[in-house]
């Protein structure tokens, strides 16, 4: 019998410690060291072992110059905001890792691609947690064609290499990279040993026979992917596909991207047959009542590559308690203490004995500095008590001096408002455009007190 060795590995960097100790000293976690057990067969074995399944080549060395391009063309999903978030499409070869909470639609969305695609090239669709019966029982009540897609009920990572080697396809999903176990790592499934290998060949096996694969992978309590961070640094492409349980719509965006645009934000809606796209997103954050009512605002956000309206409401009452609260939803809770600062010291405005609460609608995670002016807009509505008009935008970073400063793709963000219906806009100086816009008056500012001087004179 082969001995057994033992690691302890760090599950958030992957650092490796001859002995268990309560904090990682890479990266200064703690209770995140865990036990591996590894067998005595060398690592060169297996990686020759693994070009066998994979049927690759001995490595050359070439020029940059030298590589053709032409050979590895994206190819579309079927999806446009599926497309949209990859980067412009699917590359051959790529990893990508794709997670999720349980239920978000990462297990239907892949369906519903596969289908697609089998329809125009070979592919074949990995299932470890499902049965084949219930994956076709999941496509028959989608309504989705049955007849071209290949599927494959397996966990060994070996046998997934011999089969796709034999079937040739262009495109495979695996469902779960969690579920996946190699026959050398004495570990049971799902542990770090487990993942990082099984997650290592599939990745080595796509670049070697450019064959694009999606790996579905868990996440933890608090929304993290599962599993060590090197399963991360070894594919191409990570996305997460969000979504609460009280809304039909899910986003999807991409956290690492070697192919395209990182924060790129794709819109869905989960419907009763399967996922749908959302071409307009910006429709779906904007859907305001028809009475105007004080603390409330739009803003025009920039996600991946494309602008996005979306409404933020503030609500400021007289707290209390001795410390009034400040509560902040989809948007950075320090940032609007910073702020808050800001509208005393340079706006005159003291909220220290008020509760605030602020939310930005349609449950959107806004992390740039674009909606500081916004914010900064929408308490003032709510303390004084004054709607703002319906056809008013307002985007812009708000320094600790007070000023007003630009903000990246500002035209932009103005033609984004202008195409859905809003009239005036207060917007920086430096994103102030250089000839008249047509159909929205700019007003542009370079001191929080000119925008508190604008917003008065508005009706």
């Amino acid at each position: 019998m082969a001995k057994v060795k033992r690691a302890y590995v760090c599950n958030d960097c992957g650092a490796d410690f001859p002995r268990w100790q309560g904090q990682c000293n890479a990266c200064g976690a703690w209770n995140t060291i865990t036990e591996v057990r590894l067998s005595a067969s060398p690592q060169v074995a297996r990686n020759e072992r693994f070009m066998g399944y994979a049927g690759g080549e001995a490595s050359q060395v070439q020029t940059l110059d030298s590589i053709d391009l032409a050979e590895l063309p994206r190819f579309s999903s079927g999806f446009k905001e599926l497309d949209r978030v990859l980067g412009g499409g699917i590359v051959p070869g790529a990893a990508i890792l794709i997670g999720g909470n349980p239920g978000a639609g990462k297990s239907t969305l892949l369906l519903q691609t596969m289908c697609y695609l089998a329809s125009v090239m070979p592919t074949l669709y990995v299932t470890g947690e499902e049965s084949l019966q219930q994956v076709a029982l999941r496509a028959s009540r989608l309504g989705l064609p049955k007849d071209q897609l290949k599927m494959l009920s397996e966990t060994s990572v070996e046998t997934i290499c011999q089969v796709a080697k034999k079937e040739q396809p262009k495109i495979m999903v695996i469902d779960s990279i969690q579920v996946m176990h190699v026959a050398d790592v004495q570990s049971a499934p799902g542990s770090v040993a487990q993942v990082r290998e099984s997650a290592s060949a599939l990745t080595r096996y796509a670049k070697q026979n450019n064959v694009a694969i999606f790996m579905v992978g868990h996440v933890t309590k608090d929304g993290t992917l599962a599993g060590p961070k090197v399963l991360e640094h070894c594919i191409d492409c990570s996305v997460m596909l969000d979504g609460s349980s009280d809304t039909r719509f899910r986003t999807l965006r991409s956290h690492k991207n070697r192919f395209g645009a990182v924060n790129e934000l794709g819109v869905f809606a989960m419907t009763e047959k399967g996922m749908r796209e959302v071409s307009n997103p910006s429709a779906i954050f904007l859907t305001r009542g028809e009475e105007q009512t004080s603390g409330s605002s739009v803003m025009v956000v920039w996600e991946g590559t494309r602008p996005l309206l979306v409404e933020i409401q503030a609500l400021v009452d007289y707290s209390q308690l001795s410390n009034p609260r400040r509560v902040a939803v989809g948007l950075e809770q320090n940032r609007l203490a910073l702020l808050l600062a800001v509208l005393h010291k340079h706006g005159g405005l003291q909220m220290a004995d008020q509760d605030v609460f602020v939310n930005v609608v349609g449950g959107v995670k806004v992390t740039e500095t674009s909606a500081d002016l916004a914010l900064l807009v929408a308490l003032i509505s709510s303390f004084r008590e004054r709607p703002l008009p319906q056809d008013l935008v307002v985007f812009g970073e708000v320094g600790l001096a007070g000023e007003i400063r630009p903000v990246p793709s500002g035209q932009e963000r103005l033609m984004e408002a202008a195409k859905h219906g809003f009239r005036r806009a207060i917007v920086p100086k430096a994103n102030a455009p250089k000839q008249k816009m047509e159909g929205i008056e700019v007003f542009a500012v370079s001191k929080l007190a000119d925008a508190l001087d604008i917003l008065s004179s508005l009706d």
